[in-house]
């Protein structure tokens, strides 16, 4: 493994303190092999692979922090190469996922249920975060200010992601169809250029980027909905959990540490996503402080499979997933894996 240069924000030692208790599990997965789900790593000293692909988004804070503060790299010492790429949206984590270019991506929740209806075989292993992360967004010199007047207008919208869904859930309520809106298909920040750029009438958003275009272009929310919104999924492959159990639990360990740090020191949270989206930390304090609960319990279980269910016909309707309603029910019996999450947290 070649020597990495990381700036690391560490935790204030009066912080520390008063988060000594969520930090005790993370602090004991540092050493290698401990809490693991695998004996070979703590008797033998050794790990069952030598490499790990991992993305980091800045739509998941908890991803910047592992990666700055190289958590990951700590526990796993040198005998394993972390691998770290980027997901621009939802959508390119499941497209890496797939292709098997990394181990573990995060996502929306509605995103993972989506892929796996779709045959991906992937599992949720860590809740990151329930965010407010998605919705309608318009110009400033808008006529349009509710969603029931979309009709016949054209919508960025990435599909496969959070703001796609919200965008379906939005039109149902609005007693509109999908077939009444021109979805225009691209990635998140492309999406806001053709907004600012008038190509397209709304935009289905995704923060940062929405909270920069609030505060850059003057963007206008006209409609948010928290419950439209699933949460921050972080996901592993069958394979990777099946053969990796050791490395897996040491992931969710690090991201549990790493929310401890985010808890405890939002400024310096903000800080990070402000220099890794290249935004002003206004506004990424506005997507921390105001739209991103981390404070939120880990362990994937009944909260997610009630939102999961809930938006399991809106996605079946689409017709964007050929199994239909029956794909999408075996994949929410089967999404869920909370060994490794149950276990950082006890």
């Amino acid at each position: 493994m070649s020597p990495r240069t990381r700036t690391r924000r560490h935790l204030p030692v009066t912080a520390a303190t008063a988060v000594a208790g969520l930090l005790s599990f993370a602090l004991a997965g540092c050493v290698q092999g401990e809490n693991s789900g695998d004996s070979s790593a703590a008797e033998g000293g050794e790990w069952s692979t030598d490499s790990l692909a991992i993305d980091w988004a800045t739509y998941n804070p908890l991803s910047l922090v592992v990666k700055d503060q190289g958590l990951l790299e700590d526990a796993l010492g040198d005998s394993v190469e972390v691998e770290w790429q980027q997901s621009a949206g939802s959508n390119k984590a499941n497209e890496l996922l797939r292709s098997g270019s990394i181990d573990v991506g995060s996502t929306a929740g509605s995103a993972a249920l989506f892929a796996r209806a779709n045959n991906s075989p992937i599992q949720v292993i860590d809740v990151y975060s329930q965010p407010e992360w998605s919705a309608i967004v318009v110009g400033p010199d808008s006529d349009i200010t509710e969603v029931s007047q979309l009709a016949g207008a054209s919508v960025a919208a990435t599909k496969g992601t959070d703001p796609y869904f919200f965008l379906l859930q939005a039109l149902e309520e609005a007693g509109l169809e999908l077939s009444d809106v021109e979805v225009q298909n691209v990635q998140h920040a492309d999406g806001r250029s053709l907004l600012d750029g008038g190509s397209v009438d709304a935009w289905s958003g995704l923060d940062p980027i929405m909270a920069a275009a609030e505060v850059e272009s003057d963007d206008q929310l006209i409609y948010r909905n928290v419950d439209f919104n699933t949460y921050g999924f972080l996901n592993a492959t069958e394979e990777f959990i099946t053969d990796h159990p050791d490395v897996a639990q040491v992931v969710v360990d690090a991201y549990e540490e790493a929310r401890a740090w985010a808890i405890a020191n939002p400024e310096d949270m903000a800080q990070l996503l402000a220099d890794e989206a290249g935004i002003d930390l206004e506004v990424a304090q506005t997507v921390i402080d105001e739209r991103s609960n981390l404070d939120v319990d880990p362990v994937p279980g009944d909260a997610q499979i009630a939102v999961l269910e809930k938006i399991a016909p809106i996605i079946a309707e689409s017709g964007d997933v050929a199994g239909g309603q029956e794909a999408i029910d075996a994949a929410i019996d089967t999404i869920v894996h909370d060994e490794f999450a149950q276990k950082a947290t006890e």
